[in-house]
């Protein structure tokens, strides 16, 4: 199907966008395009929260030029003051006939007004294009503007049966370089990175992009226990001021710099509503089984990513992908698949929640 001008160009601002994933916390990645007489003119992309959004960096690059132009940008426009001034009011100074946007904001305390004070001078909004690309892009914004808590991926590299270590607690590689290189791309999308403890003290992981790409996100741990090594690498490496570790048991002279005592009630829910006070937007959850059980039974889990490798292991003895007791027949977790893939030799199957029939506690 022959995508239309308008899609053409909100594309490219929504590749725009995508650069600053990671990197804008609290705020969410937004892209630009400003266009005359058919022609690109201007890009522009928010790189880190406090700097000129991308509307005004595209703005300030058009110039004069901009005067008359069609502004394509990946979400409403903000109309109030921030830590940067309302980017409608700069729009308007420039002379921008057309406003072409993909998605609208999802704060309810702006949705639409940026729209409204746009059409009050006179200037044409077009709204929807890309939306469904749009609003993917802003998901974990949207979760944590509207709920306070992050957007959470479950990523599970696992065998065809379901099993993320042997029986010697071995787990590299299970899936394939590819799929190794995928989730290094994850990361670098990601504002914090979820480990349980089990995970770290099996494969004293870094829980880091490589290559970063100017990425920092956070390391989180679920220690419920306080049983992870004092020399962990979490703990000691170069990034320790960014790992929190988590637990109903937190022992003392840890390096980290933020912990977070976890209740016996809804201990995942609590973290979760804790990690989004510090404007983290979206956390990517990389197990273990235990943890990975956890996040489903209290319904804490927005995406799905299983990588699947073409090997089995079996066992009883050998590691479940997801832990616990599991569930009975009548109260299943569902998902429904959103995508498959193939990376290499293995199958990425990503998938989201269903609305569950009944309450998807352990049993």
């Amino acid at each position: 199907m022959k995508s239309s001008r308008h899609e053409i160009f909100m594309r490219r601002a929504l590749e725009l966008a995508a650069k600053g994933e990671g990197l804008t916390r609290p705020n969410p990645p937004v892209g630009a395009v400003i266009v005359k007489n058919g022609r690109v003119i201007a890009e522009g992309w928010h790189k880190k929260a406090g700097t000129a959004h991308a509307e005004r960096v595209a703005l300030a690059r058009a110039g004069a030029a901009a005067r008359g132009a069609a502004l394509y940008v990946t979400l409403e426009p903000c109309c109030t003051h921030g830590r940067t001034p309302p980017c409608t009011d700069a729009i308007i100074a420039a002379g921008i006939r057309t406003v072409i946007v993909a998605s609208t904001d999802p704060n309810p305390k702006h949705r639409g007004r940026g729209f409204s004070a746009l059409r009050r001078k006179g200037i044409g909004v077009i709204r929807g294009v890309c939306e469904t690309e749009g609003n993917e892009l802003i998901a974990p914004f949207a979760k944590w503007i509207t709920t306070g808590r992050p957007m959470v991926t479950l990523k599970l590299g696992m065998s065809l049966d379901g099993k993320i270590a042997d029986r010697n607690r071995q787990s590299k590689w299970i899936t394939g370089p590819e799929s190794r290189k995928r989730v290094q791309a994850m990361r670098r999308r990601v504002d914090a990175i979820m480990a349980g403890a089990g995970t770290v003290r099996a494969d004293n992981p870094q829980l880091q992009p490589r290559p970063a790409c100017g990425r920092k996100p956070w390391r989180v741990i679920v220690d419920v226990d306080g049983v992870i090594p004092a020399g962990a690498r979490v703990l000691t490496d170069d990034a320790a001021d960014r790992t929190v570790v988590a637990g109903r048991k937190l022992l003392a002279g840890r390096k980290a710099i933020q912990t977070i005592r976890l209740p016996a009630r809804n201990p995942l829910r609590h973290l979760l509503q804790e990690l989004g006070k510090m404007g983290i937007l979206h956390a990517l959850c990389e197990g273990g089984g235990e943890l990975a059980a956890g996040l489903i039974a209290e319904e804490c889990v927005d995406r799905f990513a299983f990588f699947t490798a073409p090997v089995l292991i079996g066992g009883v003895t050998s590691i479940n992908s997801i832990g616990g007791r599991g569930w009975l027949m009548d109260s299943l977790p569902r998902v429904a698949v959103t995508g498959v893939e193939q990376i290499g030799g293995d199958i990425l199957i990503l998938a989201k929640p269903e609305v569950l029939r009944h309450s998807a506690r352990l049993e």
